[in-house]
């Protein structure tokens, strides 16, 4: 990746994900011990410049036989969401989002304060072929809904990565995924100042098999994994929606892009449990 893209090496963060110490209850409060003892990220930085985000926002995950959980600790002072049905455009919203990479694939999810989530499938184009690991019903054009993300022509979605475009696979579904949220104040209602929300989330390693490259699921002790942890705010102070969305990340991209898999965070994975640190 060129520096054009905003992503030396140097300035691409790191996070060593820890076994859980004890069962994870998806409910949105995160309030088991492990995410208790579970290192949180730095404060999210703008996506653009690195500069820190004037909200707080702070992600941590763990891991077990089964899945990989990752939660969010969102501070919003006015905590607004609109959209209930899944897969409805929650990047138009205040969102949280997770990407999981592969070499020639990656995962995007999205969710909003009031649960509803957006997933969506990435094939580079490249790597689409009869008879690839991608060649499966799920994949299959005349079946599924299919858009088609980036090339150097595509500035209206911020897709001008140089591997050129991806096909979007609009109905694939996480196997097994589970999400919740918990909102700490009253949504929807400006009369008050709410202290924010929290999401938790499991992805099953079962589902992970076409990102997973040959690595072992669940992973091995040091394997390391391509991820990307954000959040968009879409409304200000008093509700009103504003575009485009402020994006804040764990790292920064350098370009106001989401969709850059050299850009994301290194995952490191520990055997040591949480508790043990």
């Amino acid at each position: 990746m060129t520096a054009r893209y905003g992503c030396p090496e140097e300035e691409i963060g790191h996070y060593t994900c820890y076994r859980a110490n004890d069962p994870i209850y998806i409910d949105g409060r995160l309030d088991e011990l492990s995410w208790e003892k579970a290192p949180k990220s730095p404060r999210f930085v703008d996506l653009v410049t690195g500069e820190s985000a004037p909200l707080n926002t702070r992600m941590a995950a763990l891991w077990d036989d089964v899945s990989l959980y990752i939660g969010f600790w969102v501070e919003e002072p006015r905590v607004q969401a609109k959209l209930t049905e899944r897969d409805s455009p929650v990047y138009m919203e205040n969102d949280v989002e997770v990407f999981i990479a592969g070499k020639d694939c990656y995962y995007e999810f999205e969710i909003n304060a009031l649960g509803a989530i957006y997933e969506v499938f990435f094939i580079w184009q490249d790597a689409f072929k009869k008879g690839s690991a991608f060649d499966m019903p799920e994949f299959d054009f005349q079946s599924q809904r299919v858009d088609v993300l980036g090339g150097f022509q595509d500035s209206m979605r911020f897709g001008k990565h140089p591997r050129g475009k991806r096909w979007a696979f609009l109905d694939w579904d996480f196997p097994g995924m589970r999400s919740a949220v918990h909102v700490d104040g009253t949504l929807n209602d400006n009369s008050d100042v709410d202290k924010g929300w929290t999401v938790e989330l499991a992805f099953p390693w079962k589902g992970m098999e076409l990102m997973s490259d040959g690595r072992s699921l669940p992973p091995k002790d040091g394997d390391t994994w391509r991820m990307d942890f954000s959040r968009f705010e879409a409304f200000d102070l008093n509700g009103n929606p504003i575009q485009p969305s402020a994006g804040w990340v764990f790292n920064k991209h350098g370009f106001y892009d989401s969709h850059i898999p050299e850009c994301f965070t290194f995952v490191h994975f520990s055997t040591k449990t949480v508790n043990n640190l």
